[in-house]
């Protein structure tokens, strides 16, 4: 398996918090709502809604970010959480427009998101992966 460089794993380690807030603040806006027509029958439902989905653009792309960074360890460093689902959803929101199912995202982020809210033990698996193949488990910075 291949090393991974200091700097790549700081990006890594940036963009799994960022992850890591993007899920809070989704779990966080869409608390007062109990199911996918609430969101969809107020105009505060609607901006939660369309926030929502900006936010899982986000989380789709970094995972996609961080999985190029990785060459592919992110897969195999948490292997229960479905990686591909996610960018494939990421993708149907950034290029499906006006086919957003409403009960689908609000589904993700009441029961799929929270596996991905421990980004320390995901980049820690990451790291101690690709620094003990090769450099016997000492990070060295650029």
């Amino acid at each position: 398996m291949e090393s991974i460089s200091y700097n790549k794993l700081l990006i890594v380690d940036d963009t799994l918090k960022q992850i890591y807030q993007a899920i809070q603040d989704l779990i966080q806006w869409n608390a007062p709502f109990r199911s996918a027509n609430e969101l969809q029958t107020s105009a505060e439902g609607m901006k939660t809604l369309a926030a929502d989905c900006m936010l899982i653009e986000a989380i789709g792309e970094g995972i996609k970010k961080i999985d190029k960074h990785t060459n592919g360890m992110l897969f195999a460093a948490r292997p229960d959480i479905p990686w591909k689902l996610i960018m494939g959803m990421r993708n149907h929101i950034a290029h499906g427009y006006f086919d957003i199912n409403a009960d689908l995202v609000y589904d993700v982020i009441t029961n799929d998101l929270p596996p991905l809210s421990t980004p320390s033990r995901t980049s820690k698996r990451i790291s101690s992966t690709s620094f003990h193949q090769k450099n016997n488990g000492v990070a060295h910075e650029p």
